[in-house]
């Protein structure tokens, strides 16, 4: 499970170069997105990419109340194909989560996991639009693995995270066959990661960054 990742020093500009994506709407960055906040993504219209903004927790089409979302922020790589709330999202609402890093807990102290490197990278992730006639509301979620070596002492699941020459193949909505599409969904290796971990004291001293 990942349920806080920080896009602090995700700017809307640097957004759209990494992701050679459309500006099509502005976001705040955050240091720290939480279930239910506002946060971009870049979903393929049209055959472009674009930077839109969603709220985290996906809400299915089919829903009777938006509330469901605030559970679904999370969708297990093995099972989407599988899930109500997931599968029509995995066959043609595929999107990239742009993160500077996510967050796991161990013994009380918070744990900054980031790409060796890579300022801004992108977690695999579906969405959705629910009642596009009244409140238009998009959300998305993010979609999590097994652990590697890194994640594993954290926590039995890590998020899935795509390397850039992945991203056109899981936007791909011509793309539906789910042995092609979960070989995306793997966990990317122990070393690339690199983890920075936080006290109590030092998350008060540093700002919201840990907190």
């Amino acid at each position: 499970m990942c349920a806080r990742y920080p896009s602090i020093a995700l700017r809307p500009k640097d957004v759209a170069r990494v992701f050679d994506a459309d500006l099509a709407e502005l976001f705040d960055p955050k240091e720290d997105v939480r279930p239910t906040d506002p946060a971009p993504i870049v979903v393929r219209e049209e055959g472009e990419r674009k930077v839109r903004v969603a709220r985290w927790g996906l809400v299915p089409s089919w829903a009777e109340d938006a509330k469901i979302g605030s559970r679904l922020f999370n969708a297990r790589a093995e099972t989407l194909a599988e899930k109500p709330a997931f599968r029509g999202a995995y066959r043609a609402r595929r999107c990239l989560i742009p993160a500077n890093g996510f967050f796991e807990w161990k013994n009380g102290v918070r744990h900054l996991f980031t790409v060796k490197d890579t300022p801004i990278f992108a977690f695999a992730g579906l969405w959705e639009t629910w009642h596009p006639e009244q409140e238009n509301l998009r959300t998305y979620t993010m979609v999590t693995t097994v652990p590697n070596e890194a994640v594993q002492p954290f926590h039995d699941r890590m998020p899935a995270i795509l390397t850039p020459d992945q991203y056109d193949r899981w936007l791909d909505p011509a793309i539906r066959e789910t042995g092609e599409l979960s070989a995306l969904l793997a966990p990317v290796p122990s070393s690339i990661l690199v983890c920075t971990a936080a006290g109590e004291a030092e998350a008060q001293a540093q700002g919201s960054l840990f907190e």
